[in-house]
């Protein structure tokens, strides 16, 4: 009997095409025992069809084992891998192994099980089995799309839906330990959303997620996950990578999340299925443009403006409101902010600095009596959960944002320190005199928010300021805890100041051990601003300084293979495969406007122009609180009309 032959094609690496023949034996040796079985292919796909929160499955033992194993070592002993950070991810990935037959061939030999691997999880006959069991229909085997991606302690990646492009399965390999099971609580599960159907003012019908998961599924060896793509439905997350705690077992550092993750393409032309136009449909559809999208219909927190004629202020008998800073306003503020600034020369010196600057950043803002009184009613509450009676919410949808919030209530009874700083201090018609003098810009109605950010939970994604008029933005950080960058540079330079006495040497010993200990031990929770995508600018391709010190490496794709996009959020002069990539702190021109860390006491005022992106790192499990803040968005009013309009009289 003739063996029906399997024939796949590659490029080389002059373009050409080289066909390798494959017989149907061949291709399930590769994978586990009994997988093609139609017993096995009907129990999956019905499965399938019954999963939730959306169709997925999970196929352990999927390749052979003595395959896989000769796969995960040749990735360790010789694939380059390269570090990457932006606000909805930070792993360490490879190039696209799609790229794998562009090798030269001293290099391609070095790599022939996960050219091997490669080739099988794209055959016609998984593909086939792939598509029966999904239920998604056929899929391509010319378009390929996978990369190995390492998750090392305090490595994740946020809520996305996978909605790019042509993809039409997700798929996840895990290569963890084989001989080191993977433990639930080292962290590292692929964590699904469940959505729910809502009708927006339009009438139209919409899924929004829901803040919190309702499936997880932890790393396993030769465990494959996947799920069919589906536009706002597929929701879904990367569980951080957990540190390992002091009095865990050593044997704990070992935990590296290493998986292949990669996506089944629609047909492309020429292939059978292929359908004219679908790809330019589905290409409206990515997660960017959602969230991108002005329809935050259903999204919390919602802005709520506060008019000062509404204020205490009015409330307490104030018949109009007054323009200049008189007496009253010192009293109301001295109850609550350092007296230093509230002097006139140093509101002068603010003004100066803010008209060159357009930001501020004030160190010990509240003062001390006041900051004590705040201080010991956060502490009671950091790492706890607040009671459902007090107001607090949690920020959705979670491919946007996810933090607990509480607005400010001019109006709401005040029983503790946190109360009035929100409720009666911030919104307090003195206070924005005291704003509007210290920034020279007239100033109206504000939006005030306060904001907790829990450990292993919570983050916003980068969005931009769309809005043609500039905002005033203020950030009040009242984060009690240590750890979180800001302290640190304090402490650097008093051991810094330390070594001088010691002599020039042992200062810059200091410093380099500070820096190592800060890149190593970053839990997150700083604001970013960042410039926005600038389409005039020239990429250098130099990965080559993110790189390990040996190995092959494989050359990159355009798009992210995280499943979060090519999300451009930085002009960046390198890693030019992903422009998104930013380092905060980093000297180089990395887009980088205006850096908030989480800290105690200091309050940091920004003039936000359009385009201007901004968002919080996701605060890590080894942080030692919650990052606590109170925002504001205040209304500028452009004076320049009104001296137009005096000019034009004259």
């Amino acid at each position: 009997m003739v063996k029906r032959k399997h024939e796949t094609t590659e490029a080389d690496s002059n373009g050409s095409a080289r066909k390798t023949a494959k017989s149907q034996s061949d291709v399930h040796a590769n994978f586990g025992d009994k997988l093609f079985d139609r017993n096995v292919v009907t129990k999956y796909r019905d499965d399938y069809a019954k999963s939730g929160p959306y169709l997925h499955t999970v196929v352990s033992g999927l390749i052979n084992d003595s395959l896989l194993r000769s796969v995960r070592r040749e990735i360790i002993d010789n694939v380059h891998f390269t570090p990457k950070e932006t606000d909805i991810y930070k792993i360490h990935q490879s190039g696209d192994l799609a790229n794998l037959s562009g090798l030269d061939p001293s290099a391609l030999k070095l790599l022939p099980s996960l050219l091997t691997l490669r080739d099988s999880l794209y055959s016609s006959e998984f593909r086939a089995w792939v598509s029966e069991v999904s239920g998604a229909g056929p899929l391509s085997g010319k378009k390929t799309d996978m990369a190995v991606n390492v998750y090392a302690p305090g490595c994740h990646l946020l809520c996305h839906d996978d909605v790019i492009g042509t993809r039409r399965v997700s798929y996840i390999l895990y290569l963890t330990d084989p001989d080191t099971p993977w433990q639930p609580n080292w962290g590292g599960a692929l964590r699904l959303y469940p959505t729910e159907e809502k009708t927006d003012s339009d009438g139209k019908k919409v899924r929004v997620p829901h803040y919190d998961f309702t499936k997880v599924i932890p790393p396993a060896w030769n465990q494959l996950s996947f799920f069919t793509v589906q536009p706002g439905q597929s929701f879904h997350d990367v569980e951080e990578v957990f540190k390992r705690k002091e009095g865990e077992s050593e044997h704990d550092n070992g935990r590296i999340r290493m998986a292949i993750s990669g996506w089944f393409h629609i047909p492309q032309e020429g292939e059978e299925g292929f359908e004219p136009g679908l790809e330019e449909k589905l290409a409206e559809r990515s997660s960017l443009q959602q969230l991108q999208s002005k329809n935050d219909e259903f999204d919390l927190p919602q802005e709520q403006w506060i008019d000062h004629d509404e204020t205490a202020d009015k409330a307490e008998g104030a018949e109009e409101e007054e323009v200049e800073f008189d007496e009253k306003d010192m009293d109301f503020l001295i109850q609550y902010m350092t007296p230093q600034y509230l002097t006139p020369d140093t509101v002068e010196e603010l003004s100066e600095l803010f008209a060159e600057e357009s930001s501020l950043q004030l160190a010990n803002f509240l003062s001390k009596k006041f900051s004590a009184r705040l201080r010991e009613d956060i502490e009671a509450h950091d790492g706890k959960d607040e009671p459902a009676t007090d107001g607090w919410a949690t920020a959705t949808p979670p491919h946007k944002h996810r933090y607990r919030f509480k607005h400010a209530n001019p109006s709401a009874t005040n029983n503790s320190a946190y109360d009035e700083l929100l409720n009666k201090f911030l919104p307090s018609l003195a206070f924005r005199k005291w704003l509007s003098l210290a920034t020279g810009l007239t100033l109206a109605k504000s939006s005030i928010l306060a904001r907790r950010f829990r450990k292993s939970l919570d983050y916003t994604l980068a969005t931009g300021y769309n809005k043609s008029e500039a905002q005033l933005e203020y950030c009040l950080n009242v984060t009690p805890s240590k750890g979180w960058g800001a302290d640190e540079e304090e402490e650097e330079e008093e051991a810094a100041n330390e070594a001088e006495k010691k002599g020039s040497k042992e200062k810059g010993k200091a410093k380099t051990a500070t820096s190592k200990e800060e890149e190593d031990d970053n839990v997150g929770g700083y604001e970013l601003y960042m410039a926005g995508d600038d389409d005039d600018d020239e990429d250098e391709d130099d990965d080559d300084d993110a790189h390990s010190d040996h190995g092959v490496n494989i050359p990159p794709n355009a798009a992210s293979a995280t499943g979060a996009g090519n999300r451009r959020i930085a002009k960046h002069k390198k890693k030019a495969a992903d422009p998104a990539i930013y380092q905060a702190g980093n000297e180089e021109d990395d887009g980088i406007l205006f850096s908030n860390p989480a800290n105690w006491n200091t309050l940091s005022v920004v003039l936000r122009d359009r385009g201007v992106l901004r968002f919080v790192k996701y605060v890590s499990e080894s942080a030692k609180g919650d990052r606590w803040d109170v925002v504001g968005a205040v209304e500028v009013i452009d004076d320049d009309d009104d001296e137009d309009e005096d000019g034009a009289e004259e």
